[in-house]
């Protein structure tokens, strides 16, 4: 299977602004509406399906003895096909 990149941006933002992206793309899930990401003159649109498969992933790299780098990444997967694949699994976020 090949990967193409569609849209990536990667910036230092506040907690906050980052709320507000995270709240946008809520709101457009909540309301059932495609999801439109821009930067300068580069966009892409993409339109869930009801049911889109949720990834929630927390990592740690770097050395075992030293202080490395945390992320959390939160990803929404679904097949153009409309296949709907997956686990199901309850997930709690506080």
């Amino acid at each position: 299977m090949t990967e193409k990149v569609l849209f990536e941006s990667e910036s230092r933002r506040s907690r906050e602004e980052i709320a507000a992206y995270l709240r946008a793309v809520a709101d457009s899930l909540d309301a059932g509406d495609a999801i439109t990401l821009s930067r300068g003159g580069e966009s892409t649109t993409l339109e869930p399906p009801a049911r889109p498969t949720f990834e929630v992933k927390a990592e740690r790299e770097g050395p075992a003895d030293g202080p490395g780098e945390l992320s959390v990444e939160f990803e929404l997967e679904w097949n153009e096909d409309g296949d709907e694949a997956g686990a199901d699994g309850e997930l709690r976020i506080e």
